[in-house]
């Protein structure tokens, strides 16, 4: 029989160096994140009327849960964009392979995930062609929920996939250089 401890303990093993990286973390890196929250609350409450403004207008009126889901995709967003500032400027440049940018992409996900989950189902243009005024409002609007929870899962799963490879894994751990053989040799 296959023991189910080893399992359960990779999502602990991954949080707990996710918390090990944000202890590491520099000022730099914390200022970062503060920024990147702010502007992507910006960038999403202003369009979709979270944060009323004379520019845009919105026809439903804003469900209470997508404060909440507007502001913990915010702050997940800020600091999984803060992971892709260095810590310190002698630090080597990362590069991203295949596998590395497979966190860029979940929470590029999330973000227009979040776009849709706290916008106005009617004032959303894909849905309103799509589905029509109606059809908005009876199909996609029920559909925003759910949305949300994935838009906060891939952010969240992006940002600790991130962490956990700053600690694990980090850029500019040195590993020993191969022996050459002697110039004369």
């Amino acid at each position: 029989m296959i023991p189910l401890a080893p399992a359960r303990a990779e999502p602990r093993r991954s949080l707990d160096a996710s918390m090990q990286a944000l202890r590491s973390w520099t000022t730099r890196q914390y200022v970062a994140a503060a920024g990147f929250s702010i502007g992507f609350a910006l960038l999403i409450g202003i369009p979709t009327v979270l944060i009323p403004n004379p520019v845009f207008g919105r026809e439903v009126p804003v469900t209470a849960w997508s404060y909440p889901v507007w502001i913990v995709s915010s702050l997940l967003a800020g600091m999984l964009a803060a992971t892709y500032v260095r810590a310190r400027t002698d630090d080597a440049p990362e590069e991203l392979d295949a596998a590395a940018a497979a966190p860029s992409r979940f929470g590029i996900a999330g973000g227009v995930l979040t776009w849709f989950a706290v916008g106005c189902p009617v004032c959303n243009k894909l849905a309103l062609l799509a589905l029509g005024y109606s059809g908005a409002l009876t199909w996609f609007a029920p559909v925003q929920p759910f949305l949300a929870a994935a838009a906060v899962a891939l952010t969240a799963g992006a940002l600790v996939f991130r962490l956990r490879g700053q600690t694990l894994c980090p850029v500019g751990a040195k590993s020993p250089a191969p022996e050459r053989p002697a110039a004369g040799s």
